[in-house]
């Protein structure tokens, strides 16, 4: 057991200064003002004097593997390790396969998600990536979800992008009715999460799906959608209509037809649509290439789980509350994958916490209960990282 004292607390939403009992991995208590424990219980105490707590952030597109091989084997990106996620406020991080779901795969992903576990994260993925047929495990999407614990939904399935497999109408909304029934016999989210490209049809299909099908709005989980500004808009719409819409932190320059993460996030608001369907994630580990008019690589850079506190400490410094801007990197993400022990602090939740600086950093960070960061120094690290 722990006891943190005087913390202001964002859980997202603001609860001023409380202290918070941690038992196991969990959240016991949290309240104004918990009196003295009995000695008895030798149960250690640390006053936090004041400065932030948030909860631990929820990644939800990440590269557990590693992403890239656009431009050949030497351009396949290493699988960050565990220390990359924790110094970025990240406990919870969801893994996708992306243009390479031929070398990399998903019995891959899955055993790298429970490789992270063990170290101390949690950690979930999508069977599947870019193209049709899916790379599944079991043989089938569904089976994948009912079969795999740490499968919750597929994807992350291309559109309108050159590197996609051109799917049609029909093979959306096959793999969309997979997924969702999957996610109905277990509980899992059961979304398809869906790389958006760069092309002109943009979110077509999506628009076809909800017009002609009984599927949820719900399953499908666009991401990528600030990477074109009119792309943005259709996903705005789409959003109004119940679909849950993703917006990657990715650097993003003044001339570029796109939106950065920040932006992005503060036309979402200003647009209307219920506050509650937009997430950002950090596609870490993921390649971002960028392609000529042939499709071939002329400039790439990685992603990296540092750049969802980067877009916080933007939109702080832009007059915004914590309160306002966490559940896009928090609740709303835990809400979408139905991760009820995640995303919030409150009791009975999973203890992933992030305590900030004055400057909005990470100062210390626990996931499960277990400090992983404390004074910004590295307390827990992966298997095979060095010190």
């Amino acid at each position: 057991m722990l006891l943190l004292r005087n913390a202001t607390v964002f859980a997202p939403e603001s609860r001023g200064q409380m202290d918070l009992l941690i038992g196991g991995e969990q959240i016991l208590w949290m309240g104004a003002s918990l009196g003295a424990l009995p000695p008895v219980l030798g149960v250690p105490e640390i006053d936090l004097e004041g400065r932030v707590v948030i909860p631990g952030l929820v990644d939800g597109h990440a590269h557990l593997t590693g992403g890239g091989g656009e431009a050949g084997p030497n351009t396949r990106v290493p699988a960050p390790p565990l220390s990359q996620y924790t110094h970025a406020g990240v406990t919870t991080a969801i893994g996708v396969l992306g243009t390479d779901d031929v070398t990399r795969s998903t019995a891959e992903l899955v055993v790298t998600a429970r490789g992270l576990v063990a170290e101390g994260l949690s950690a979930w993925c999508h069977t599947g990536g870019y193209h049709l047929p899916p790379v599944t495990l079991t043989g089938s999407v569904r089976g994948d979800i009912v079969h795999l614990d740490r499968v919750i939904g597929v994807g992350e399935l291309a559109l309108s992008d050159h590197r996609s497999s051109q799917p049609t109408l029909d093979d959306l909304l096959k793999v969309a009715a997979e997924a969702h029934v999957g996610g109905i016999m277990t509980g899992k989210a059961g979304v398809v999460h869906l790389h958006m490209g760069d092309g002109v049809r943009g979110l077509d299909l999506v628009r076809q799906a909800l017009d002609t099908s009984e599927i949820p709005a719900r399953v499908f989980n666009p991401t990528h959608v600030n990477r074109k500004r009119a792309l943005f808009e259709e996903a705005i719409a789409l959003a109004r209509r119940g679909c849950v819409v993703d917006i990657t932190s990715f650097d993003v320059s003044p001339e570029e037809d796109a939106w950065n993460a920040a932006d992005a996030l503060e036309r979402f608001w200003d647009s209307g649509a219920p506050g509650s369907n937009v997430t950002v994630s950090s596609d870490g580990g993921g390649c971002l290439p960028v392609f000529d008019t042939d499709g071939r690589v002329v400039q790439m850079g990685v992603g990296h789980a540092g750049s969802l506190l980067e877009t916080v400490r933007e939109l702080v410094a832009r007059g915004h509350g914590l309160d306002r801007i966490l559940p896009a990197f928090t609740s709303n993400v835990a809400a979408l994958l139905r991760l009820s022990a995640k995303g919030s602090l409150r009791v009975g939740a999973d203890a992933d916490l992030v305590v900030l600086d004055a400057g909005h950093r990470v100062r210390d960070v626990m996931a499960r209960g277990v400090w992983h960061i404390q004074g910004g120094m590295t307390e827990r690290r992966g298997t095979f990282e060095t010190a």
